[in-house]
């Protein structure tokens, strides 16, 4: 019975007649991001903060042993920021039991997931039309720097500063095109068992005697996650993204925290109809200002960026390699703090007798 309960995919809690919770499932703990031991005997209303007043209408659903069924309200945890959710609130069968089931279904999870599907098509998309305008852009290109450059010979030193000009802003053009074609040339992924943690420490080291030197890096590991079935060189090229990202945000004595977790009720819809299970998380979290709101439900697609002189490829190119092995990515983000959750599947049992 115990393993039934623990698979169920969805968030759950039972709770007893006077309100207080008896058993709390797997993906109840992640979902709220509490421990069974903190749930058990804990009184429900004050470990589940549910922004609706909700309380007697339980109260009665309980007394007459019927369903209650609560939907589109905010639902979060001293630990975790409010998730709108349904809730489903339902009686035991059994007539020597009063005990009530409690069901969350995250509405805003799945909405979540329908929009990282959308935008990475609409980057597949947007990227194969750029790679081949890329082409057809950097031969007249090359013709302009070189007119450019002949001009130049010919010109007093002020007009000369126009001439130079032209070949500058032409050649981070084609810079630019360059890694438009690179980035529609990626080869697809090599796919292994990989160690989260030991991609993650590459990373981190790389980034802690470069671009993050200025940074704080807190490791806040889960050692018991399986591994993950992915190309770790471009798993590695995803974080390194995400760390730069962080460094780039974050000022002189910032913080990154790098935190793994698994969560087994997460779920994504693949386009046969089926679902893939996406239980190991990681997150990349920092303290800087945010993202900016205007672009913040966006910053997944191609050439949208929050930076000067910002390509807007980065997370594109992060979402793609994602998408690539079967997982998904998010963006959470507030002044002071913004999270970047990777999500992956787990090895499959037919992958070298693993998992």
């Amino acid at each position: 019975m115990n393993a039934l309960w623990n698979s169920l995919p969805v968030p759950a809690l039972l709770l007893n007649a006077d309100d207080t919770i008896s058993e709390s499932n797997s993906a109840a703990e992640a979902f709220l991001n509490l421990s069974a031991k903190a749930l058990k005997n804990a009184t429900v209303w004050e470990k589940v903060m549910i922004d609706a007043p909700m309380e007697d209408a339980y109260k009665r659903a309980a007394a007459n042993r019927t369903s209650l069924f609560v939907n589109d309200v905010d639902v979060g945890s001293g630990e975790r920021p409010p998730m709108q959710c349904n809730i489903q609130f339902a009686p035991l069968r059994d007539d020597d039991d009063d005990k009530m089931l409690m069901i969350f279904e995250p509405r805003e999870m799945a909405s979540r997931l329908t929009k990282s599907s959308q935008s990475i098509r609409a980057a597949k998309s947007a990227i194969g039309m750029a790679e081949m305008l890329a082409h057809e852009i950097k031969n007249p290109l090359a013709g302009i720097t070189g007119a450019a450059q002949l001009l130049s010979m010919t010109l007093s030193n002020g007009d000369r500063e126009l001439t130079d000009m032209i070949v500058d802003e032409s050649r981070r053009i084609v810079a630019l095109l360059d890694q438009v074609e690179q980035f529609g040339n990626l080869q697809p992924p090599n796919r292994k068992p990989v160690n989260i943690h030991d991609v993650l420490d590459r990373a981190r080291q790389s980034a802690s005697v470069g671009f993050g030197a200025h940074m704080m890096f807190i490791e806040d590991y889960d050692p018991s996650l399986p591994p993950t079935f992915a190309d770790a060189d471009q798993l590695l090229q995803v974080f390194l993204n995400l760390l730069k990202n962080a460094s780039e945000a974050g000022g002189a004595g910032g913080s990154i925290r790098l935190h793994t977790f698994y969560e087994p009720s997460l779920r994504m819809q693949r386009a046969d109809g089926s679902a893939a299970r996406l239980p190991l998380q990681i997150e990349i979290i920092d303290d800087g200002p945010g993202l900016p709101p205007e672009i913040a439900a966006d910053v997944f697609e191609p050439f949208i960026s929050g930076r000067e002189n910002g390509t807007g490829l980065g997370l594109a190119l992060v979402s793609k390699l994602i998408a690539d092995v079967d997982g998904w990515i998010s963006v959470e983000s507030i002044p002071g703090r913004t999270v970047f959750r990777v999500s992956l599947p787990t090895v499959p049992k037919d992958k070298n007798g693993e998992n």
